[in-house]
C-alpha cells in the first residue's frame, strides 16, 4: 500500500506580525511526538514550525508542503496558536478540498465542537495523541471509517460524536520524538542573536553563561499528564489525572544523543508536572553524573513534592544543573486553596521557596488572582504572600497572574454558569484571548483597589530585582522597605524617579522596556527578573 504524505503545522505562539516573538528554545515538541510513529512506519512527514517565520511565510510554506499530501494536522494550547492554526487550516481546506484535516492539543480536546462546527476539520484528536493519530493515519490509508478510531471527536448529524474512549498509555507504547525531522540550526541562530533574551518566555541565562550571556537551549517532554486536581486547569479533564513518565535511563539516552548532535547548553522540561516521582529524579540526576552529561536545566514542581523530597535529592538536583524551578503557588487563603485542590498548607509555599533559595536555585513562583467570585480580601492576601516570600527569598520571582477562564476546567464552568463570563464565539476570537499567563481576559473581574496594589507590587519588585537599572540606590532601598512592610501608600518616589528618568535616563533599559515596570500589570508583557543574573525574565 502506498504511503501517505502528512503535513504537521505547529502554530505561532505569539503574533509575530505585531513585533512579538517567542523564545527559540521552544521546539515544536507536539508535532515531533505526533510524527514519530507515522515516520517510523514509512510515511512522509513534514513539520512546519510557524514560529520560525512571518505569518505570511509560514502559511506559504505550509500550503506548498501540502501539494501531494493526504493529511494536514495542527494543534493549540491557548492564545494565538488557536487563531493561527485555524487560519492555515481554512486555507488548506479551501485549496485542497479532499485533504484530511485534523486538530489536536489541549484546547481542541476541551472544545472539539468549536473546531468541528466550522466544517474545516474532519476530526479532533482528544487528549494523548500519539496512538490516536497512528490509528487515524491507518484509517485514512485504508479508507476505513473514522468512527472505528478510538479517541476522536467527529461531526455527525450536526453535533459532536465521540468515538470509543482511549486510555492514557505509558511510554513503553510510545516512541521518542522524531528529532531528525527538524533542523536545530535556525533555533540556535535565533537564540544567539542580540536581543534574544527579550523574547517572550525566554528563560534567564544559566550561571555558566555569565551575566546577560546568550545560550542555546532546547525544550523537552519527559512525561504526560498530571495527578493534581487543580480546578483552574483543564488537565484533569484531558488526562483524567493520569501521569505517565519516561524512565530516567531512556530520557538520559535521548538527551545524551541530542547533546552530542546539537551541543545545547540548557534543557527546559515542558512537563506539566516533572517532579512527581522522587525516585525518577534521583535516577535522572545520578545518571547525569555517571555519564558526565553536562547541561543546565529547568522544570516544574509542586510545593508539596518539594517539601517531601530528601535534602540529598534537592542537593543532587542543584549539583547536576537545576537552576530554575517553576512552582505553582496558586493562592494564599486556606479556603481558596481547598477550592483549587492543592495540598498546600499555611507556610508551605515559603518553606518550599526557602529550600530552593538556600541552594541558589531561582524559583519562578506563580499565583492567580480573580478566580470566579474570589473576594477582594483573598486577592490582597495572595499579593501579600507573594510580597512576603520575595522579601524572605530575594531570588524568587513571584508572579501574580490574572485568572484565565480555561475551557475544560471547573473554574471555567463556574465563571460561565454563575458569574456571567461570556466566552468567545469562534476560534478566531479565542485566538485573541487567554494569552498565556499575562493577558487579563475577563475584564472588571479584579477590583480597582486590587489592580492598584498589584501594579505597585510589580513596580517595587522590579526595582528590588534590579530590572529597572543595575545601580542600587535610594529608590531600590525604598522598594526593599516597601516589599518588606507592604506599605504602599503615597508612592511618590515612583513618580519622582519616572520624571528624573525621562530627563536623565537613570533607567538602564530601552524606552519600550521602561513601560513594563511603569505599568506592569496592565501591560501584556509582564516582566520580572532573575536576581542571580539581574536579567529580565519575560513571562
Amino acid at each position: 500500500m502506498a504511503k501517505l504524505k502528512i503535513v504537521l503545522y505547529q502554530p505561532q505562539q505569539v503574533n509575530q506580525d505585531l513585533g512579538q516573538f517567542t523564545s527559540y528554545d521552544m521546539l515544536p515538541l507536539e508535532m515531533l511526538h505526533i510524527a514519530a510513529i507515522p515516520d517510523a512506519e514509512g510515511h512522509e512527514v513534514v513539520v512546519i514550525d510557524a514560529s520560525l517565520y512571518s505569518h505570511e511565510e509560514a502559511h506559504r510554506r505550509a500550503l506548498e508542503a501540502c501539494v501531494g499530501a493526504h493529511i494536514f494536522g495542527t494543534t493549540a494550547i491557548l492564545g494565538f496558536m488557536v487563531a493561527d492554526g485555524h487560519r492555515i487550516a481554512e486555507k488548506v481546506r479551501a485549496r485542497f478540498p479532499r485533504m484530511r484535516v485534523i486538530a489536536g492539543g489541549w484546547f481542541a480536546s476541551c472544545l472539539p465542537e468549536a473546531y468541528l462546527r466550522t466544517g474545516v476539520y474532519d476530526a479532533v484528536c482528544l487528549g494523548q495523541g500519539e496512538l490516536t493519530f497512528r490509528d487515524y493515519v491507518h484509517a485514512v490509508e485504508s479508507g476505513a471509517d473514522l468512527e472505528g478510531v478510538a479517541g476522536l471527536a467527529l461531526w455527525r448529524d450536526g453535533k459532536v460524536f465521540l468515538t470509543a474512549h482511549r486510555p492514557v498509555v505509558g511510554w513503553e507504547q510510545l516512541r521518542n520524538a522524531a528529532w531528525h525531522l527538524m533542523d536545530i540550526a535556525p533555533y540556535r541562530e535565533r537564540q544567539m542573536r542580540p536581543g534574544a533574551r527579550e523574547a517572550r518566555n525566554r528563560m534567564p541565562s544559566p550561571p555558566s553563561a555569565g551575566r546577560n550571556g546568550n545560550y542555546c537551549g532546547i525544550s523537552y517532554f519527559s512525561s504526560f499528564g498530571c495527578p493534581e486536581p487543580c480546578s483552574f486547569c483543564c488537565s484533569p479533564l484531558v488526562t483524567n489525572r493520569r501521569w505517565k513518565a519516561m524512565p530516567a535511563d531512556r530520557m538520559l539516552d535521548d538527551l545524551a544523543d541530542l547533546k552530542a548532535r546539537w551541543g545545547f547548553d540548557v534543557v527546559r522540561f515542558q512537563d506539566a508536572n516533572w517532579g512527581v516521582a522522587e525516585k525518577r529524579i534521583g535516577e535522572f540526576c545520578e545518571g547525569l553524573q555517571a555519564r558526565d552529561l553536562r547541561f543546565e536545566w529547568s522544570t516544574t514542581f509542586e510545593v508539596n513534592n518539594l517539601l517531601r523530597y530528601k535534602p540529598a535529592t534537592l542537593d543532587l538536583m542543584r549539583d547536576t544543573g537545576l537552576y530554575v524551578a517553576c512552582v505553582g503557588a496558586e493562592t494564599a487563603l486556606p479556603d481558596m486553596m481547598e477550592r483549587v485542590g492543592k495540598p498546600i498548607g499555611e507556610g508551605d509555599t515559603l518553606a518550599a521557596a526557602r529550600l530552593l533559595h538556600e541552594r541558589d536555585v531561582v524559583t519562578s513562583l506563580t499565583y492567580i488572582i480573580g478566580y470566579p467570585g474570589e473576594t477582594e480580601e483573598s486577592m490582597l492576601a495572595t499579593l501579600d504572600q507573594a510580597r512576603t516570600i520575595l522579601h524572605h527569598c530575594p531570588s524568587v520571582s513571584a508572579h501574580v497572574y490574572p485568572f484565565r477562564p480555561i475551557p475544560g476546567s471547573q473554574e471555567y464552568e463556574l465563571a460561565v454558569k454563575e458569574h456571567d463570563y461570556q466566552p468567545p464565539k469562534d476560534l478566531e476570537a479565542w485566538g485573541h484571548q487567554l494569552e498565556y499567563h499575562v493577558m487579563e481576559t475577563w475584564k472588571d473581574n479584579i477590583p480597582a483597589s486590587v489592580h492598584r496594589r498589584w501594579r505597585l507590587y510589580y513596580q517595587y519588585a522590579s526595582f528590588v530585582h534590579g530590572l529597572v537599572r543595575p545601580k542600587r540606590g535610594l529608590i531600590e532601598r525604598i522598594a526593599e522597605w516597601r516589599i518588606r512592610t507592604g506599605e504602599y501608600r503615597m508612592p511618590l518616589e515612583l513618580k519622582a524617579f519616572y520624571l528624573m528618568d525621562k530627563v536623565f535616563g537613570w533607567g538602564s533599559h530601552k524606552e519600550d522596556e521602561k513601560q513594563t515596570w511603569i505599568m506592569a500589570s496592565e501591560n501584556e508583557r509582564v516582566t520580572m527578573v532573575d536576581s542571580a543574573s539581574r536579567e529580565p525574565v519575560q513571562v
